[in-house]
């Protein structure tokens, strides 16, 4: 065991007979005593003085789903989707995600969990998305693609807070540090011993060994839309030299030297190359018929709006449904919120007039937030960007980005 903890030491030794793949697990957190409630913090866990007071089987299954944030990493997906939300982040959202998933597993695989207790089946009926069965529901589910859902809806996420203060709910997760490129060995080694430790608990066949297979919460997206997001803009709105007749190569002024030196022939002329003489231009569609939910659209449009300062891109906002009812050119110095633009709702979608417009700013790319869910005009002379809510069929032209809940 990697360190110690007087008060776990029992429940430790009792979680290697009846769950080996969790005891495994265990032998690669941190474990301390502490004070105030058990909680997690990245790879530690404090059990409080409270935890002595429970019997056995709870205080085994307290260290399971303890354990289980430690494996899953929740404190490092935490404090990368707080890096992703900003302002907008609520810790006891991600918190009654992760939790909901945990302790659903720990039911299934036989474990006692303190109750009363968040499952993510009642926590996914009670925010009006249920699952078929609590199997279904953690095939679906990771806990960052719950948070960001729970996140979605300001009036749900109240009553989802309210809702888990009566089932006992309360953050016992701390916040570490988000993924970057040196961290990710780390997340690697863990998935390495996860899939050890469940081959090993499904062979003794008990504990989550039995059901490791299902959780989706093992295997969560990698890359957040945002980050393909950043690179196809980086990408479009970068600054290439462009061939310039009104400046000489380098190497045609050298052989005009050398032929003006030794009598020679002078030298074909050979253009030079030149800095763009313009902004890069970024044109953002909106289809305010489409199925995008707010939450999707605040990040989008702050990836965007970042993209554009670190550039000094000039970007273009339409919105539009069957035409651009609502045209802004959007200054990297103070971008408009969306709430302060009349956009309006409802209606049909036509693309016709949105490429007809985009063409007429010469677009380095053309993103568009839509459904896909209508005929598209012809292939432009520029490139596109379909943002789009769910997966759909691959498009004749353009890249597809789904930038939905996950």
């Amino acid at each position: 065991m990697n360190g110690h903890s007087t008060r776990a030491a029992r429940a430790l030794a009792h979680l290697g007979e009846v769950d080996p793949a969790l005891a495994v697990l265990a032998l690669w957190c941190r474990h301390r005593d502490g004070d105030g409630a058990t909680r997690t913090d990245g790879d530690t866990i404090r059990y409080g003085p409270g935890f002595a007071t429970l019997g056995l089987p709870e205080q085994v299954g307290l260290v399971a789903h303890h354990v289980l944030h430690v494996a899953l990493r929740h404190s490092s997906r935490q404090a990368g989707l707080a890096e992703r939300l900003g302002a907008g982040f609520d810790a006891s959202l991600f918190g009654l995600a992760a939790d909901g998933i945990i302790n659903e597993t720990l039911i299934l695989a036989g474990h006692a969990v303190p109750r009363p207790a968040v499952t993510v089946s009642d926590l996914l009926a009670e925010a009006g998305m249920p699952a078929k069965s609590a199997v279904e529901a953690l095939e679906r589910w990771d806990a960052g693609r719950l948070a960001m859902a729970l996140h979605s809806d300001p009036k749900r996420a109240e009553k989802l807070r309210e809702w888990g203060a009566t089932r006992g709910f309360a953050v016992d997760l701390g916040l570490g540090e988000p993924d970057e490129a040196g961290t990710m060995q780390k997340a690697a080694d863990w998935r390495n011993q996860i899939l050890r430790a469940l081959e090993a608990g499904r062979r003794a066949g008990a504990g989550i060994g039995k059901l490791g297979v299902i959780l989706g919460d093992l295997a969560p997206a990698a890359v957040p839309w945002e980050v393909h997001l950043r690179g196809l803009l980086a990408r479009a709105l970068t600054e290439r030299p462009h061939r310039s007749w009104r400046r000489p190569a380098g190497a045609w002024v050298a052989q005009m030297a050398e032929a003006e030196r030794r009598g020679g022939p002078v030298p074909v002329y050979q253009p030079g190359r030149a800095r763009m003489d313009s902004r890069p231009r970024l044109v953002v569609g909106i289809d305010t018929s489409s199925s995008i939910d707010a939450q999707a659209l605040r990040l989008f449009t702050a990836e965007a709006e970042g993209i554009a300062r670190r550039s000094g891109a000039e970007v273009h906002l339409m919105g539009f449904d069957t035409a651009v009812f609502v045209e802004k050119r959007l200054d990297p110095a103070g971008w408009p919120g969306l709430r302060d633009l009349p956009m309006r709702r409802g209606g049909g979608t036509d693309y016709a007039d949105l490429f007809d417009k985009a063409g007429r700013k010469a677009p380095s790319l053309l993103i568009v937030l839509s459904d896909l869910d209508a005929a598209l005009p012809p292939q432009p002379g520029f490139a596109v960007v379909w943002a789009v809510p769910e997966k759909v069929a691959p498009p004749p032209y353009g890249r597809v980005l789904v930038i939905g809940q996950g």
